[in-house]
């Protein structure tokens, strides 16, 4: 089963306060349970939700906090009930890291809606410690909560996927939007929004990219080989999208209108909501009525898609855009992502930092 025995020490950075600049901690794991899988971690991916967790933009955020919810490590030590793993195993751990295992949801492969679901940082395990995520050298993590990355894929590739990949494979797949030949678009060109495009023009999707100006354009035509760009202050090419997708993944994290995107909806047409919003939104009920249209939400994804989204990747021979750093860099970039100066994704070399 392997052994760490005497190290169970675990080096990372934390935020001590809601500036929410990170510096070194230190802090001990809990032994290996039965169910338990000891990870060394190697990378871990930079999101959005970290930066509103260290710097308490929700009000919910303890402190120190260790952020990090994309982690990607190799196997050192697993618990005497632990099957699906072995020592030198590369895997992930993704948004969550325990839920009540046997609620309806929890039971059939949906335990990121479980309401007693443990987040994989800035929570508290049943046994009262707090949760710590993937800026460190090391976690200890229930067996359920792990997946196995795919034999060849890089780190810094799988990390992206296991929270803004889920966060679009999973609606794409609970809805029926798995079949070729529909007509979708990604409203917002960020971590996750890059991520849509890729995965439904796997899915052989004509794919439209919207976003409020021309700046990403390039990008996302000849970068990211969508099929169409919509501004969404131009008038004239909007109107001309009316009735003309399938579905909306929309990826804005911050207030916006829906009604714009409402109209661009076919009949049954659906604007699936990912962005974390705090401002109530608006729009008219005849918009969704006379269309039989449908908003809806999604929250990443379920440990079984997570999986599947790594395969889909390694099978589509797909691969995110990434910017790698060290650790001793994270505080910039922090700094960076708030400014959306990332193309798309940041990922902390966590095994080539110095702690």
């Amino acid at each position: 089963m392997g052994s760490v025995e005497g190290e169970r020490t675990a080096s990372g950075f934390a935020a001590r306060d809601p500036s929410g600049f990170l510096s070194p901690y230190t802090y001990q794991l809990r032994e290996t349970g039965p169910e338990d899988v000891h990870i060394r971690v190697i990378c871990c991916g930079l999101c959005h939700t970290d930066v509103h967790n260290i710097k308490n933009e929700l009000g919910m955020s303890n402190y120190p906090m260790v952020p990090g919810h994309e982690v990607v490590g190799e196997v050192v030590e697993v618990g005497k009930n632990v099957t699906r793993f072995r020592v030198k195993d590369v895997v992930g751990v993704g948004c969550i890291v325990g839920s009540c295992k046997s609620c309806e949801r929890c039971e059939t492969d949906r335990e990121q809606y479980c309401n007693n679901r443990i987040w994989t940082n800035n929570d508290v395990y049943s046994d009262g410690r707090p949760t710590q995520g993937g800026f460190a050298t090391a976690m200890v993590v229930d067996q359920k909560f792990v997946v196995k990355v795919p034999d060849g894929m890089a780190p810094e590739q799988a990390s992206a996927l296991l929270c803004a990949g889920v966060t679009v494979y999973s609606p794409l797949n609970h809805f029926g939007l798995k079949k070729s030949g529909l007509r979708g678009a990604i409203l917002g060109l960020g971590g996750v929004g890059h991520m849509g495009v890729k995965i439904a023009k796997a899915l052989g999707h004509h794919v439209t990219v919207i976003s409020s100006s021309n700046k990403k354009r390039e990008e996302a035509l000849d970068h990211l080989g969508a099929d169409d760009y919509l501004v969404s202050s131009d008038d004239a090419r909007m109107k001309e999208a009316v009735d003309s997708l399938d579905y909306i993944i929309d990826t804005v994290p911050a207030h916006h209108p829906l009604e714009p995107y409402l109209s661009l909806l076919k009949l049954d047409g659906k604007l699936i909501m990912l962005g974390v919003i705090n401002n109530p939104l608006q729009f008219v009920s005849p918009m969704v009525i006379l269309g039989r249209k449908t908003i809806t939400g999604s929250f990443i994804g379920s440990m079984k898609e997570t999986q599947e989204i790594l395969e889909f990747f390694k099978e589509k021979e797909l691969s995110s855009m990434v910017e790698v750093v060290k650790m001793d860099y994270v505080n910039k970039a922090i700094e960076r992502l708030e400014k959306n100066d990332v193309r798309y994704r940041f990922v902390v070399d966590v095994e080539g930092s110095k702690f």
